[in-house]
């Protein structure tokens, strides 16, 4: 039987998804685990990188090297072209990002020896560039291509979401479609019915289509700017109250792709001199102690998963003290609802500019489709609920709907 592949890298994960005659499916790519953490781990010696939670666990085991998260967010900006130092070699963002596409795909030829496969792709990887969006696209193509594709197609995520979700309608009916990714929010509205699936040209289907580059880890780390950098010394007063700190030390340490750039000993002299200005010194002893004990991804870590913990919780307490030597405060959904109100804005004016683009009112809506990685999010769900009164919301698959979506896709394109 003829099969059809998808592969959706994300920010935050991974996924590859097959599709034959009759249905679609993820393929296990760590253990029995469907999703891989869009992680690598870089061995100091020179050794075989690991990918997701193994590489994740060799980091917090503490063994040396370097990890490295948030590879997409490096598609569309100059980082991609630029080299960067792991252990004894430089290496480009490029490579990386082929790295983690080849084991992805080793298990893709295990599974069968596919020539053919659509890419997930945000609406947007750059807002307002043009230029560097497209750029972006070439660049998943050319390594697609290297990896041994012949055929490589794209597919907007959200489209993809919505093709997975047509698999449980029984009827037509207009679906908005809401994915939060851990780097873009992505929004369809889109015609869905058991009829329409089976078409190759679902073109006229798609009323809508929009996003932003705001995610996960954004939310991350405005959590982590407001919460816990000013326990590091962040917006901290210097020579008597004369001025402030540089933000620039605590932005980085706070935004997953930029954490590794602080490891160098420029920064740690920097610091040590701030650390003569600073009135608060015991504030930057702790920002010099995660640079030093290069704890940087083990502290977003824990500011993600006081994120993940307030989806269930009112309160939660952040684990810094072994990391800092500070305090490990207690952290309230307030303060988090705070914290990400500005991108949850952009995210209700999206929603409101794509019902606009397909001349839809709210109640025209027939249900929400939510999906994504950090759709999960109180705030979010009762964003949507406040801007589609009394419309159903489902959700499914919160990481895997785009995946079997591209699976889907690429049996109609190929076929």
């Amino acid at each position: 039987m003829t099969l059809y592949c998808g592969i959706d890298f994300g920010t935050s994960n991974s996924t590859v998804a097959l599709a034959d005659d009759t249905r679609a499916w993820l393929l296990p790519l760590e253990g029995e685990a469907a999703t891989l953490p869009s992680a690598v781990f870089w061995d100091a010696d020179g050794g075989a990188p690991e990918y997701g939670r193994a590489a994740m666990a060799a980091y917090l085991r503490g063994e040396d090297g370097r990890l490295m998260r948030g590879l997409k967010s490096t598609l569309g900006s100059g980082l991609i072209d630029e080299r960067t130092a792991v252990g004894r070699r430089a290496v480009s963002f490029r490579e990386v990002l082929a790295r983690f596409l080849q084991h992805m795909t080793e298990k893709l030829r295990q599974a069968a020896p596919l020539s053919r496969v659509v890419l997930g792709r945000p609406v947007h990887f750059v807002d307002g560039d043009a230029a560097g969006d497209a750029k972006a696209q070439a660049v998943l193509e050319e390594i697609a291509r290297a990896l041994g594709f012949s055929d490589v197609a794209f597919q907007y995520e959200p489209i993809a979401a919505a093709l997975q979700y047509e698999q449980s309608v029984s009827a037509e009916e207009l679906v908005l479609i809401v994915d939060i990714g851990g780097g873009t929010s992505d929004f369809s509205i889109v015609r869905v019915s058991p009829d329409r699936a089976a078409a190759v040209d679902r073109a006229g289907d798609i009323l809508a289509n929009d996003g932003i580059r705001v995610g996960g880890t954004d939310f991350d780390r405005l959590l982590s700017l407001a919460e816990v950098m000013p326990l590091l010394g962040y917006k901290a007063s210097v020579r008597g109250g004369a001025g402030l700190m540089p933000n620039h030390y605590f932005l980085d340490l706070a935004t997953w792709h930029r954490i590794n750039g602080l490891y160098t000993q420029r920064v740690a002299a920097d610091l040590k001199a701030l650390r003569r200005d600073v009135d608060r010194g015991e504030l930057l002893d702790r920002m010099m102690k995660v640079v030093e004990d290069r704890s940087g991804h083990a502290l977003a870590m824990a500011v993600e998963a006081a994120k993940i913990a307030l989806s269930g919780a009112d309160f939660t307490r952040l684990g810094l003290a072994e990391l800092t030597g500070g305090p490990n405060p207690m952290l309230g959904r307030a303060a988090l609802e705070a914290a990400v109100a500005p991108p949850l804005d952009r995210i209700a004016q999206t929603i409101g500019a794509v019902l606009a683009q397909a001349g839809l009112r709210a109640d025209q809506i027939g249900s929400v489709f939510m999906t994504g990685g950090s759709s999960g999010l109180p705030a979010l769900r009762a964003l949507v609920e406040g801007t589609l009164p009394g419309v159903a919301i489902v959700t499914g698959d919160m990481l895997g709907s785009v995946g079997t979506g591209l699976a889907l896709d690429a049996r109609r394109k190929f076929r």
